[in-house]
């Protein structure tokens, strides 16, 4: 079940917006799950923070916690790992919550968003783009190293 909330949002355009749709519309666009699906396909650059000119890991946590909630994240992936509440257990990850991994011998050294259903999004390496990646591959399921869950300002 991959991209959910996208029949929502090509409904809300096509259509317009109903009171009800158009309150549906507006929390899925206060969502960083939301932001993070607009940025699949973008291209990776190291230090990279915009859609426009590309992301890194963190570059990309950044903008989209920024877009959604106003949250202004640190700009590592290892100052983030400090950002926010641990997360125990994988099986207690929610959608939204930051997933990080070692992937240059070092903790905390490479960071995405979980999806749900065992998924997070991610701008991986150079030469690659925004894609999301199953958590439980080989790869990442030897390098995770915990998660962090963020609550919009107002949320306390």
């Amino acid at each position: 079940m991959r991209h959910k909330l996208l029949f929502p949002i090509v409904f809300f355009i096509a259509v317009g917006p109903a009171p009800a749709v158009a309150s549906k519309a507006r929390e899925a666009g206060d969502s960083p799950i939301f932001h993070a699906f607009l940025a699949l396909g973008a291209r990776y650059r190291i230090g990279g923070s915009s859609p426009e000119t590309g992301f890194d890991c963190s570059g990309l946590v950044r903008y989209v916690f920024e877009r959604a909630w106003g949250l202004l994240l640190p700009r590592n992936a290892r100052a983030q790992a400090s950002v926010g509440r641990p997360i125990r257990h994988r099986q207690d990850l929610q959608p939204g919550d930051l997933v990080f991994y070692d992937t240059r011998n070092r903790p905390y050294s490479h960071v995405g968003i979980y999806m749900g259903d065992g998924r997070f999004i991610h701008a991986p390496r150079p030469g690659k783009r925004v894609r999301e990646e199953d958590m439980d591959s080989p790869y990442w399921r030897a390098r995770f190293n915990g998660a962090r869950r963020l609550h919009p300002p107002d949320a306390g």
